[in-house]
């Protein structure tokens, strides 16, 4: 039989039932997209997000085992450096069980087994080479260590770097899932909000159609069970649509304004850190100095970008950030802090970060002032300078750099920690119960509002 051939209460029928259809697959929809939004919140916050913290703390823990290492070979048998040769090993010490306890969450993820291996056996080899050194050196003169206590140090610190890489090639991993997750769940939410609105649109279309058609077959003036169904349905549909926007928000919150910073600001600390050591390291092996120089600038580009040597970088940064301050739009540098600043979003996050570079240009022009005293021969001086904490000295300067630094990055974390809270929590009954009992609700109101209807054809 052709609907041309259909009767009344077919027509009734197939109205009723093609709404409870459409309800019914816009309920699976809402429920189907929120149930995979909050597993990506889960995958995002409580799996790929914790790791990459993870790995880029034990990046940063690694690079200070190192550089109070270089330090305990560079203050030697000095008396007047004895409170700096305890702290030093003391901040050893702590980094290295920093790093244990890094690298035992990293090895809870299962993906990452066979890098976790490789690290813990090029920090194995490391810590090894490290207990020699600190054998050997028996204290001679500041800044002075034995041939043999370099020529193990030279090892170590190879060795560090390379387990350094490999840290970095699991935070890669595990930001690459980061992505991957956000960029699949926002897609997911787009989608999904086109097709709730057709569904939702044409569900409501279909119990007006209902309504009309009653009123002109049956000269009803008003179902009030089918009005409730029209208004369930509508309900259901704004509020999918709002709640599904309202994810992909947050998803983006959480990733795209505060995770890549994150990401970006925990390496620049472990590379500040690397770079630190590379003064001490300069200061300990005269004879690979130029490397240990350049290796200092390299990480400075690293950090922030301005493609300048030693010589003009100090200039070319203070002329960034004249430009930046008087235009905050003008980024004119690359590197981890580059990417900071054209990421800007949350209150109190661009003074932060100015009052973190200012304070990374006060510790770039402390290295210059190491290395000057070095080149006329005060090395003592260098070495007191570079490694004392008390006020006027480049470690203290570096100390306020790194709470500064550290100061940034906890705002982005609080926004981070929020988005994901807010997005789990908004997602709450959407994956089943809110959608179900609308529907139930939606299709027993048609039931009641069409059932007196076909009784009239008994």
């Amino acid at each position: 039989m052709k609907p041309g051939d259909w009767t009344t209460p077919q027509w009734i029928r197939a109205l009723a039932a093609g709404s409870v259809l459409l309800a019914l697959v816009l309920g699976v929809v809402l429920a189907t997209v929120t149930s995979g939004v909050r597993d990506g919140l889960a995958v995002i916050g409580g799996r790929a997000a914790p790791q990459v913290s993870a790995t880029t703390d034990l990046s940063f823990a690694l690079s200070d085992m190192d550089a109070q290492l270089a330090n305990v070979m560079l203050v030697g048998a000095d008396p007047a450096f004895t409170a700096i040769h305890q702290q030093s090993l003391d901040l050893f010490d702590q980094r290295r069980r920093q790093a244990d306890a890094d690298l035992q969450q990293v090895a809870t993820d299962e993906s990452a087994q066979q890098a976790v291996r490789t690290v813990l056996d090029q920090f194995g080899q490391y810590q090894a080479l490290a207990s020699q050194v600190l054998l050997l050196d028996k204290g001679g003169a500041a800044g002075r260590p034995g041939a043999d206590v370099l020529a193990v140090y030279r090892q170590a610190t190879g060795r560090m770097q390379d387990t350094l890489s490999a840290v970095r090639g699991l935070t890669t991993a595990n930001h690459d899932l980061l992505n991957s997750t956000y960029q699949s769940k926002v897609d997911d939410t787009v989608t999904a909000r086109t097709w709730v609105l057709v569904i939702g649109c044409t569900l409501v279309l279909l119990l007006v159609v209902a309504q009309v058609y009653l009123r002109l077959k049956l000269r009803r003036r008003l179902t009030v069970a089918l009005l409730l169904a029209t208004l369930l349905g509508a309900g259901l549909t704004i509020a999918g649509t709002v709640v599904l926007a309202d994810e992909s928000g947050h998803l983006t919150v959480a990733k795209s304004n505060a995770f890549d910073s994150i990401v970006a600001l925990a390496q620049a600390r472990a590379v500040s850190y690397d770079a630190n050591a590379d003064e001490s390291r300069y200061l300990v092996d005269p004879e690979l100095a130029a490397k240990y120089q350049q290796s200092f600038v390299d990480k400075s580009q690293q950090l922030v970008g301005l493609g300048a040597d030693l010589t003009h970088y100090d200039s070319a940064l203070a002329d960034a950030l004249r430009a930046y301050q008087a235009r905050n739009s003008d980024v004119r540098f690359t590197g981890f802090f580059g990417t900071e600043l054209n990421n800007i979003t949350f209150p109190g996050e661009r003074a932060a970060a100015e009052k973190t570079l200012a304070a990374y240009q006060v510790y770039q022009l402390d290295d210059r002032k190491i290395r000057a005293m070095a080149t006329t021969g005060d090395l003592r001086a260098a070495i007191l300078f570079c490694i004392s904490t008390s006020p006027g000295n480049s470690n203290y300067d570096f100390g306020q750099y790194d709470a500064a630094l550290t100061a940034l990055i906890a705002i982005n974390q609080h926004a981070f920690d929020g988005a994901i809270a807010d997005g789990d929590r908004e997602t709450g009954g959407w994956t089943g119960l809110i959608p179900g009992l609308t529907v139930l609700l939606l299709a027993a109101s048609v039931f009641v509002g069409v059932r007196p209807r076909l009784a009239e054809y008994r």
